[in-house]
């Protein structure tokens, strides 16, 4: 037994510093954790106040059941909403979303492309292709209606371009 402290006592006195260092680091270790756990202890503290404070005169039981209803109406609101928000993006599909603009000089007298082509289109490319053709005389202005990007009517050149324009654009005006 006295090898075993002899043996003991020699490591001591040989590595006194390490140990010493050794000891020193590990109590800082200890420290700042201690400082961390103390750090969060108190905010545990302030919102645990808070709450007793908060709930001293009102029946504990009576909140639960008050938040769980607020929870539900809130799930019910939020169905609603989704279900009203689903149906919005469906009659979106119906609402112009592309845009195909196009100016032209339709007759070779006439400059500075005063006339024009405008195409809107829904999500499946239904909508009309409006024709404005400016003579130095007179202007007529032309609707025809697109199903599926086609027209029962015959479409000019320009119309057609429009068109094109207007299912490329996804939404932007070209």
């Amino acid at each position: 037994m006295t090898l075993i402290f002899d043996n003991l006592y020699y490591l001591i006195e040989t590595y006194n510093i390490e140990i010493i260092a050794i000891g020193i680091i590990f109590v800082l270790i200890l420290f700042m954790l201690f400082i961390s756990i103390s750090i969060k202890f108190k905010k545990f503290k302030k919102k645990h106040k808070k709450i007793i404070d908060e709930t001293k005169d009102k029946n504990v039981e009576k909140m639960l059941c008050d938040v769980f209803n607020f929870t539900n109406e809130t799930s019910l609101k939020n169905k609603e909403v989704e279900y009203k928000l689903s149906k919005i993006e469906r009659d979106m599909q119906h609402c112009i979303q592309k845009v195909g603009v196009l100016r032209y000089n339709a007759f070779e007298d006439v400059g500075s492309e005063l006339s024009f082509v405008v195409a809107l289109l829904d999500n499946n490319d239904n909508g009309v292709v409006i024709n404005g053709i400016y003579a130095r005389e007179n202007s007529t202005t032309y609707a025809k209606l697109i199903k599926r990007g086609n027209s029962k009517y015959i479409l000019s050149a320009e119309e057609i371009q429009a068109i094109d324009i207007a299912k490329k654009s996804k939404n932007i005006i070209s």
